[in-house]
């Protein structure tokens, strides 16, 4: 079992710029980081939220960011094409935990939330959104009016989730539940996204492959950096290897955890928890800092 950060601990601060950056551990993820750093105007770094840039928590409410996240973004975001968070929450409530509104250097953060469906852009602070799907209504009103002791019941809107972190047996209640949940979802017109023991059921249509598909093509992105933690990232991984072999080089980052290993066992670099993502991010931006300084330099010379 992983373990699972309390957010009214200290928590480590992550490593000086000046790092160095871990080895993609595949051709296809070597090659994402160089065309990264070699055309980071042209880069879309993208990051899902719970378990990548927020530690997870027995209480989803009580999620925040990492307290170095938002400053190593606002440091990467001026130096590539445009930083997304991709999250299944809402992207308002995102926004929030993440602390990102109203931060210098956040200007071209965009938050894709409900996997896509929600956008919101922080050079205007705009909120665009889509009307709820009926079928969600009528699945929250089941749940609540019988649901497993210790489950806890979050109206995300636009989706409804089961989380089982809290139950006297997470892993057993999460597979008990699966099936009837799977069965309820399917008679509102919903699917279930399984998680990091938490059952969301929500409308079909939308994933994060597709929102990162469809972000990376308006941007006309060169390079693609997709960090995730949970089986909801596997389809923005997939969205990675599509864009690969249509020639646009990517690294897929995992955020390691014990809890979800399929992520890891594809990824081209693992690091540990939200701390990594943190001290990847920072990285990144003091090497494509020193690097344009060097272009500077042999310019003038």
């Amino acid at each position: 079992m992983a373990r699972h950060n309390d957010p009214n601990d200290p928590t480590p601060s992550a490593p000086a710029s000046g790092a160095a950056l871990p080895e993609p551990a595949t051709g296809p993820g070597r090659d994402g980081l160089a065309a990264l750093l070699a055309r980071p105007a042209r880069a879309l770094v993208a990051l899902d939220f719970d378990g990548t840039l927020a530690p997870i928590v027995p209480d989803p409410e009580k999620a925040r960011a990492h307290p170095e996240a938002v400053p190593a973004l606002a440091e990467l975001a001026p130096e590539v094409a445009a930083v997304a968070v991709i999250t299944g929450r809402p992207a308002e409530v995102a926004v929030h935990h993440g602390g990102f509104a109203g931060v210098p250097g956040l200007e071209h953060l965009v938050v894709l939330g409900h996997y896509g469906a929600e956008r919101w852009d922080a050079a205007s602070g705009e909120l665009s959104a889509p009307d709820p799907h009926p079928g969600v209504a009528a699945a929250r009103a089941a749940l609540l009016a019988e649901h497993e002791d210790g489950t806890w019941i979050e109206d995300k809107g636009h989706a409804v989730a089961v989380h089982t972190r809290r139950a006297a047996d997470p892993q057993g209640t999460f597979d008990a539940l699966r099936g009837p949940l799977t069965d309820l979802a399917e008679r509102n017109g919903l699917i279930v996204e399984p998680g990091r023991m938490v059952l969301e059921l929500r409308p079909p249509g939308m994933d994060k492959g597709k929102a990162l598909s469809d972000l990376a093509h308006a941007l006309g992105a060169e390079a693609v950096l997709y960090a995730g933690d949970d089986l909801g990232d596997l389809p923005a991984y997939a969205a990675v290897d599509d864009l690969r072999a249509k020639g646009v080089p990517g690294l897929l980052v995992c955020s390691g955890s014990e809890e979800v290993t399929e992520l890891s066992e594809r990824a081209d670099v693992v690091v540990p928890g939200p701390e990594g993502v943190v001290a990847l991010l920072r990285t990144l931006a003091d090497r494509i800092k020193t690097g344009r300084a060097k272009t500077d330099r042999t310019a003038t010379a």
